[in-house]
Protein backbone atom coordinates (compact mmCIF):
# COMPACT_ATOMS: atom_id res chain seq x y z
CA UNK A 1 0.00 0.00 0.00
CA UNK A 2 1.38 3.43 -0.96
CA UNK A 3 2.17 5.78 1.90
CA UNK A 4 -0.10 8.80 1.41
CA UNK A 5 1.11 10.94 4.31
CA UNK A 6 4.48 12.56 4.87
CA UNK A 7 4.11 11.88 8.61
CA UNK A 8 5.70 8.46 8.73
CA UNK A 9 6.86 7.42 12.23
CA UNK A 10 10.53 8.03 11.43
CA UNK A 11 9.85 11.49 9.95
CA UNK A 12 7.65 12.38 12.92
CA UNK A 13 10.38 11.43 15.41
CA UNK A 14 12.93 13.36 13.34
CA UNK A 15 10.68 16.44 13.17
CA UNK A 16 9.94 16.37 16.89
CA UNK A 17 13.62 15.91 17.74
CA UNK A 18 14.75 18.61 15.35
CA UNK A 19 12.12 21.03 16.67
CA UNK A 20 13.25 20.58 20.27
CA UNK A 21 16.91 20.74 19.22
CA UNK A 22 16.32 24.06 17.41
CA UNK A 23 14.26 25.51 20.26
CA UNK A 24 17.02 24.66 22.73
CA UNK A 25 19.59 26.30 20.45
CA UNK A 26 17.50 29.47 20.27
CA UNK A 27 16.87 29.65 24.02
CA UNK A 28 20.46 28.75 24.90
CA UNK A 29 21.88 31.54 22.72
CA UNK A 30 19.87 34.17 24.59
CA UNK A 31 20.47 32.69 28.04
CA UNK A 32 24.20 32.23 27.59
CA UNK A 33 24.70 35.76 26.27
CA UNK A 34 22.65 37.20 29.16
CA UNK A 35 24.50 35.35 31.89
CA UNK A 36 27.91 35.95 30.36
CA UNK A 37 27.31 39.69 30.14
CA UNK A 38 25.80 39.67 33.63
CA UNK A 39 29.02 38.15 34.97
CA UNK A 40 31.59 40.17 33.00
CA UNK A 41 29.84 43.39 31.94
CA UNK A 42 31.98 43.44 28.79
CA UNK A 43 30.08 43.79 25.46
CA UNK A 44 33.07 42.35 23.61
CA UNK A 45 32.36 39.00 25.27
CA UNK A 46 29.09 38.87 23.30
CA UNK A 47 31.10 39.15 20.09
CA UNK A 48 33.31 36.32 21.31
CA UNK A 49 30.25 34.09 21.71
CA UNK A 50 29.44 34.43 18.01
CA UNK A 51 33.08 34.04 17.02
CA UNK A 52 33.61 30.88 19.06
CA UNK A 53 30.54 29.31 17.43
CA UNK A 54 31.11 30.26 13.79
CA UNK A 55 34.86 29.60 13.51
CA UNK A 56 34.52 25.80 13.97
CA UNK A 57 31.97 25.69 11.13
CA UNK A 58 34.52 27.19 8.75
CA UNK A 59 37.52 25.24 10.04
CA UNK A 60 35.78 21.86 9.97
CA UNK A 61 33.99 22.38 6.65
CA UNK A 62 36.38 20.17 4.59
CA UNK A 63 35.60 17.10 6.71
CA UNK A 64 32.08 17.56 8.07
CA UNK A 65 30.31 16.77 4.80
CA UNK A 66 32.62 13.79 4.16
CA UNK A 67 31.77 12.38 7.60
CA UNK A 68 28.03 12.80 6.99
CA UNK A 69 28.34 10.84 3.73
CA UNK A 70 30.61 8.09 5.08
CA UNK A 71 29.19 7.46 8.55
CA UNK A 72 25.64 6.53 9.48
CA UNK A 73 23.62 9.76 9.56
CA UNK A 74 21.41 8.44 12.34
CA UNK A 75 24.52 7.92 14.47
CA UNK A 76 25.67 11.49 13.76
CA UNK A 77 22.29 12.80 14.93
CA UNK A 78 22.64 10.76 18.13
CA UNK A 79 26.21 12.00 18.64
CA UNK A 80 25.15 15.64 18.08
CA UNK A 81 22.22 15.35 20.50
CA UNK A 82 24.52 13.73 23.06
CA UNK A 83 27.02 16.56 22.67
CA UNK A 84 24.26 19.14 23.15
CA UNK A 85 23.25 17.33 26.35
CA UNK A 86 26.83 17.28 27.66
CA UNK A 87 27.52 20.94 26.80
CA UNK A 88 24.32 22.08 28.50
CA UNK A 89 25.20 19.98 31.55
CA UNK A 90 28.58 21.73 31.60
CA UNK A 91 26.88 25.13 31.40
CA UNK A 92 24.53 24.20 34.23
CA UNK A 93 27.37 23.07 36.49
CA UNK A 94 29.64 26.03 35.75
CA UNK A 95 26.88 28.57 36.26
CA UNK A 96 26.40 27.21 39.78
CA UNK A 97 30.00 27.93 40.76
CA UNK A 98 30.99 31.18 42.48
CA UNK A 99 34.38 31.25 40.73
CA UNK A 100 33.46 32.25 37.18
CA UNK A 101 35.79 31.11 34.40
CA UNK A 102 34.86 32.93 31.19
CA UNK A 103 37.29 31.04 28.99
CA UNK A 104 36.06 27.67 30.17
CA UNK A 105 32.52 28.66 29.20
CA UNK A 106 33.71 29.95 25.83
CA UNK A 107 35.55 26.66 25.34
CA UNK A 108 32.25 24.84 25.85
CA UNK A 109 30.68 27.15 23.27
CA UNK A 110 33.50 26.25 20.86
CA UNK A 111 32.90 22.53 21.44
CA UNK A 112 29.23 23.17 20.80
CA UNK A 113 30.16 24.95 17.56
CA UNK A 114 32.18 21.89 16.49
CA UNK A 115 29.15 19.71 17.14
CA UNK A 116 26.87 22.02 15.13
CA UNK A 117 29.35 21.91 12.25
CA UNK A 118 28.48 18.22 11.87
CA UNK A 119 24.83 18.45 12.88
CA UNK A 120 23.79 21.10 10.34
CA UNK A 121 24.67 19.07 7.21
CA UNK A 122 23.48 15.86 8.89
CA UNK A 123 20.03 17.34 9.56
CA UNK A 124 19.78 18.51 5.94
CA UNK A 125 21.11 15.31 4.36
CA UNK A 126 18.99 12.97 6.52
CA UNK A 127 15.63 14.37 5.43
CA UNK A 128 15.57 12.71 1.95
CA UNK A 129 16.31 9.37 3.66
CA UNK A 130 13.12 9.66 5.71
CA UNK A 131 10.44 10.58 3.14
CA UNK A 132 9.72 9.50 -0.44
CA UNK A 133 10.78 11.95 -3.19
CA UNK A 134 7.22 13.09 -3.93
CA UNK A 135 6.86 14.24 -0.31
CA UNK A 136 10.23 15.98 -0.03
CA UNK A 137 9.09 19.54 -0.76
CA UNK A 138 6.28 19.09 1.77
CA UNK A 139 8.79 17.78 4.32
CA UNK A 140 11.10 20.74 3.65
CA UNK A 141 8.18 23.14 4.19
CA UNK A 142 7.24 21.46 7.47
CA UNK A 143 10.78 21.36 8.87
CA UNK A 144 11.44 24.96 7.78
CA UNK A 145 8.22 26.05 9.50
CA UNK A 146 9.19 24.26 12.71
CA UNK A 147 12.64 25.88 12.55
CA UNK A 148 11.10 29.35 12.08
CA UNK A 149 8.73 28.80 15.01
CA UNK A 150 11.66 27.76 17.20
CA UNK A 151 13.65 30.79 16.06
CA UNK A 152 10.73 33.13 16.76
CA UNK A 153 9.40 31.73 20.01
CA UNK A 154 12.77 30.74 21.49
CA UNK A 155 14.05 34.23 22.46
CA UNK A 156 10.67 35.19 23.93
CA UNK A 157 10.51 31.99 25.98
CA UNK A 158 14.15 32.49 27.01
CA UNK A 159 13.35 35.88 28.53
CA UNK A 160 10.51 34.43 30.59
CA UNK A 161 12.54 31.42 31.73
CA UNK A 162 15.54 33.56 32.69
CA UNK A 163 13.25 35.76 34.81
CA UNK A 164 11.69 32.70 36.49
CA UNK A 165 14.65 30.33 36.78
CA UNK A 166 17.75 32.49 36.30
CA UNK A 167 20.74 30.12 35.99
CA UNK A 168 18.59 27.05 36.66
CA UNK A 169 17.31 27.48 33.10
CA UNK A 170 20.16 25.25 31.94
CA UNK A 171 18.84 22.28 33.91
CA UNK A 172 15.51 22.66 32.09
CA UNK A 173 17.40 22.74 28.78
CA UNK A 174 19.30 19.61 29.82
CA UNK A 175 15.94 17.85 30.18
CA UNK A 176 14.94 19.05 26.71
CA UNK A 177 18.23 17.80 25.26
CA UNK A 178 17.54 14.38 26.78
CA UNK A 179 14.17 14.32 24.99
CA UNK A 180 15.90 15.27 21.72
CA UNK A 181 18.29 12.35 22.16
CA UNK A 182 15.36 10.03 22.80
CA UNK A 183 13.60 11.22 19.63
CA UNK A 184 16.66 10.67 17.44
CA UNK A 185 17.14 7.25 19.04
CA UNK A 186 13.73 6.24 17.60
CA UNK A 187 14.88 6.88 14.01
CA UNK A 188 15.84 3.59 12.29
CA UNK A 189 19.53 3.15 11.47
CA UNK A 190 20.61 4.87 8.26
CA UNK A 191 23.72 3.30 6.75
CA UNK A 192 26.65 5.17 5.25
CA UNK A 193 25.77 6.56 1.81
CA UNK A 194 29.31 6.42 0.44
CA UNK A 195 32.38 4.23 0.94
CA UNK A 196 34.88 6.18 -1.17
CA UNK A 197 38.14 7.44 0.32
CA UNK A 198 40.97 9.82 -0.49
CA UNK A 199 41.50 13.54 -0.96
CA UNK A 200 39.57 13.62 -4.23
CA UNK A 201 36.57 12.06 -2.54
CA UNK A 202 36.91 14.60 0.30
CA UNK A 203 36.30 17.50 -2.11
CA UNK A 204 33.68 15.69 -4.20
CA UNK A 205 30.86 17.88 -2.91
CA UNK A 206 32.44 21.12 -4.11
CA UNK A 207 33.17 19.62 -7.52
CA UNK A 208 29.57 18.46 -7.81
CA UNK A 209 28.19 21.88 -6.83
CA UNK A 210 30.44 23.55 -9.42
CA UNK A 211 29.27 21.19 -12.18
CA UNK A 212 25.53 21.10 -11.41
CA UNK A 213 23.84 24.37 -12.35
CA UNK A 214 20.61 23.61 -10.47
CA UNK A 215 22.45 23.04 -7.20
CA UNK A 216 24.99 25.82 -7.80
CA UNK A 217 22.20 28.25 -8.70
CA UNK A 218 20.15 27.34 -5.62
CA UNK A 219 23.08 27.82 -3.24
CA UNK A 220 24.45 30.93 -4.94
CA UNK A 221 21.12 32.72 -5.03
CA UNK A 222 20.64 32.04 -1.33
CA UNK A 223 24.09 33.40 -0.52
CA UNK A 224 23.99 36.61 -2.53
CA UNK A 225 20.35 37.61 -2.16
CA UNK A 226 20.35 37.19 1.63
CA UNK A 227 23.78 38.83 1.82
CA UNK A 228 22.56 41.88 -0.11
CA UNK A 229 18.89 42.00 0.83
CA UNK A 230 18.81 41.26 4.56
CA UNK A 231 17.13 44.04 6.57
CA UNK A 232 16.97 42.47 10.04
CA UNK A 233 20.10 44.25 11.32
CA UNK A 234 18.57 47.65 10.51
CA UNK A 235 15.19 47.11 12.19
CA UNK A 236 16.25 48.87 15.43
CA UNK A 237 17.24 51.93 13.38
CA UNK A 238 13.89 51.98 11.59
CA UNK A 239 11.96 51.50 14.82
CA UNK A 240 13.81 54.26 16.69
CA UNK A 241 14.65 56.90 14.09
CA UNK A 242 12.44 56.45 11.02
CA UNK A 243 9.11 54.96 12.08
CA UNK A 244 9.53 56.19 15.68
CA UNK A 245 7.59 53.27 17.17
CA UNK A 246 9.90 52.43 20.09
CA UNK A 247 10.82 49.00 21.45
CA UNK A 248 7.23 47.72 21.22
CA UNK A 249 7.22 48.48 17.51
CA UNK A 250 10.64 46.87 17.13
CA UNK A 251 9.23 43.65 18.60
CA UNK A 252 6.44 43.68 16.03
CA UNK A 253 8.85 44.42 13.17
CA UNK A 254 11.12 41.55 14.27
CA UNK A 255 8.13 39.19 14.44
CA UNK A 256 6.64 39.95 11.01
CA UNK A 257 9.19 38.12 8.77
CA UNK A 258 8.89 35.01 10.92
CA UNK A 259 5.10 35.28 10.96
CA UNK A 260 5.03 35.45 7.17
CA UNK A 261 7.42 32.50 6.90
CA UNK A 262 5.49 30.34 9.37
CA UNK A 263 2.07 30.97 7.81
CA UNK A 264 3.41 30.38 4.30
CA UNK A 265 5.16 27.23 5.54
CA UNK A 266 1.89 25.91 6.98
CA UNK A 267 0.11 26.64 3.71
CA UNK A 268 2.79 24.96 1.61
CA UNK A 269 2.96 21.88 3.82
CA UNK A 270 -0.81 21.44 3.98
CA UNK A 271 -2.15 22.59 0.61
CA UNK A 272 0.74 22.99 -1.84
CA UNK A 273 2.44 19.61 -2.00
CA UNK A 274 3.64 20.17 -5.58
CA UNK A 275 4.66 23.21 -7.62
CA UNK A 276 3.94 23.70 -11.30
CA UNK A 277 6.67 25.51 -13.26
CA UNK A 278 8.91 25.25 -10.21
CA UNK A 279 11.82 27.29 -11.59
CA UNK A 280 9.59 30.19 -12.61
CA UNK A 281 7.89 30.13 -9.21
CA UNK A 282 11.30 30.33 -7.54
CA UNK A 283 12.39 33.43 -9.44
CA UNK A 284 8.99 35.09 -8.96
CA UNK A 285 9.29 34.55 -5.19
CA UNK A 286 12.84 35.97 -5.21
CA UNK A 287 11.61 39.01 -7.14
CA UNK A 288 8.79 39.57 -4.65
CA UNK A 289 11.33 39.21 -1.81
CA UNK A 290 13.54 41.89 -3.39
CA UNK A 291 10.61 44.23 -4.03
CA UNK A 292 9.43 43.83 -0.44
CA UNK A 293 12.83 45.10 0.72
CA UNK A 294 12.43 48.17 -1.50
CA UNK A 295 8.90 48.81 -0.19
CA UNK A 296 10.15 48.48 3.39
CA UNK A 297 12.98 50.90 2.67
CA UNK A 298 10.49 53.55 1.55
CA UNK A 299 7.94 52.89 4.34
CA UNK A 300 6.98 55.84 6.49
CA UNK A 301 4.13 54.16 8.37
CA UNK A 302 4.18 51.15 10.67
CA UNK A 303 1.47 49.24 8.84
CA UNK A 304 3.26 49.46 5.49
CA UNK A 305 6.61 48.45 7.00
CA UNK A 306 5.01 45.51 8.84
CA UNK A 307 3.19 44.36 5.69
CA UNK A 308 6.39 44.54 3.65
CA UNK A 309 8.23 42.46 6.26
CA UNK A 310 5.42 39.90 6.31
CA UNK A 311 5.70 39.52 2.52
CA UNK A 312 9.50 39.43 2.93
CA UNK A 313 9.22 36.37 5.19
CA UNK A 314 6.49 34.63 3.19
CA UNK A 315 8.26 34.96 -0.17
CA UNK A 316 11.53 33.83 1.40
CA UNK A 317 9.82 30.67 2.68
CA UNK A 318 8.66 29.78 -0.85
CA UNK A 319 12.20 30.10 -2.17
CA UNK A 320 13.61 28.16 0.82
CA UNK A 321 11.26 25.24 0.15
CA UNK A 322 11.95 25.15 -3.59
CA UNK A 323 15.72 25.60 -3.27
CA UNK A 324 15.98 23.10 -0.41
CA UNK A 325 14.06 20.39 -2.25
CA UNK A 326 15.82 21.13 -5.55
CA UNK A 327 19.26 20.75 -3.95
CA UNK A 328 18.38 17.47 -2.22
CA UNK A 329 16.59 15.90 -5.20
CA UNK A 330 19.34 16.85 -7.64
CA UNK A 331 22.17 15.62 -5.40
CA UNK A 332 23.10 11.91 -5.24
CA UNK A 333 22.63 10.46 -1.77
CA UNK A 334 26.34 9.65 -1.47
CA UNK A 335 27.14 13.38 -1.90
CA UNK A 336 24.36 14.96 0.14
CA UNK A 337 26.46 15.35 3.26
CA UNK A 338 29.21 17.26 1.49
CA UNK A 339 26.77 19.41 -0.47
CA UNK A 340 24.80 20.11 2.72
CA UNK A 341 28.06 21.13 4.43
CA UNK A 342 28.70 23.59 1.59
CA UNK A 343 25.13 24.86 2.01
CA UNK A 344 25.75 25.39 5.74
CA UNK A 345 28.77 27.54 4.91
CA UNK A 346 26.71 29.55 2.42
CA UNK A 347 23.93 30.08 4.99
CA UNK A 348 26.32 31.06 7.78
CA UNK A 349 28.17 33.46 5.48
CA UNK A 350 25.05 35.13 4.11
CA UNK A 351 23.46 35.63 7.54
CA UNK A 352 26.55 36.86 9.38
CA UNK A 353 28.01 38.91 6.53
CA UNK A 354 24.55 40.19 5.57
CA UNK A 355 24.12 41.83 8.97
CA UNK A 356 27.64 43.27 8.73
CA UNK A 357 26.98 44.55 5.21
CA UNK A 358 23.72 46.22 6.23
CA UNK A 359 25.26 47.95 9.24
CA UNK A 360 28.39 49.07 7.43
CA UNK A 361 26.55 50.48 4.40
CA UNK A 362 23.96 52.18 6.63
CA UNK A 363 26.77 53.87 8.54
CA UNK A 364 28.21 55.15 5.27
CA UNK A 365 25.12 56.28 3.33
CA UNK A 366 22.22 56.11 5.81
CA UNK A 367 19.71 53.33 6.61
CA UNK A 368 17.12 54.12 3.95
CA UNK A 369 19.66 54.37 1.14
CA UNK A 370 21.39 51.20 2.39
CA UNK A 371 18.10 49.26 2.41
CA UNK A 372 17.14 50.56 -1.04
CA UNK A 373 20.55 49.61 -2.39
CA UNK A 374 20.25 46.14 -0.87
CA UNK A 375 16.80 45.57 -2.37
CA UNK A 376 17.94 46.82 -5.78
CA UNK A 377 21.02 44.59 -5.72
CA UNK A 378 18.92 41.60 -4.67
CA UNK A 379 16.54 42.23 -7.59
CA UNK A 380 19.50 42.51 -9.98
CA UNK A 381 20.92 39.22 -8.66
CA UNK A 382 17.52 37.59 -9.19
CA UNK A 383 17.29 38.77 -12.80
CA UNK A 384 20.90 37.84 -13.46
CA UNK A 385 20.37 34.41 -11.88
CA UNK A 386 17.36 33.75 -14.11
CA UNK A 387 19.61 34.32 -17.12
CA UNK A 388 22.74 32.61 -15.83
CA UNK A 389 21.15 29.52 -14.26
CA UNK A 390 18.92 28.52 -17.17
CA UNK A 391 18.44 24.93 -15.95
CA UNK A 392 17.12 26.15 -12.60
CA UNK A 393 14.76 28.66 -14.23
CA UNK A 394 13.39 25.96 -16.55
CA UNK A 395 12.92 23.40 -13.76
CA UNK A 396 9.41 22.00 -14.18
CA UNK A 397 8.96 19.82 -11.14
CA UNK A 398 10.56 18.90 -7.83
CA UNK A 399 10.16 15.25 -8.79
CA UNK A 400 13.28 15.42 -10.99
Amino acid sequence: MTQTSVFTPRFTWFLFGRGIFSAIESIMAVAFAWHLYERTGDPFDLALVGLFQIVPVYLLFPITGWVVDHISRSKILLAGATMQLLVLSGFALLMMTADFNKWLLLSLISIHGCSKAFMSPALQATLPNLVPPHHLNQAVAITSTVWNIALTVGPFVAGILIALLDRNIYWLLVSGAAITLLCFYQIPAIGAANTGTGKRDLMGGLRFVKQNNIVLGSLSLDLFIVLLGSVVALLPVYAADILKVGPEGLGLLRAMPAAGAVLMGIYLSKFKTEFQQTGSTLFISLSVFSLSVIVFALSETMWLAATALFVYGASDMISVVIRGAAVQLNTPDELRGRVSAANSIFIASSNQLGDFRAGAVAAAIGPVAATLLGGGCALAITLGGAIWFKELRQLKSLKN
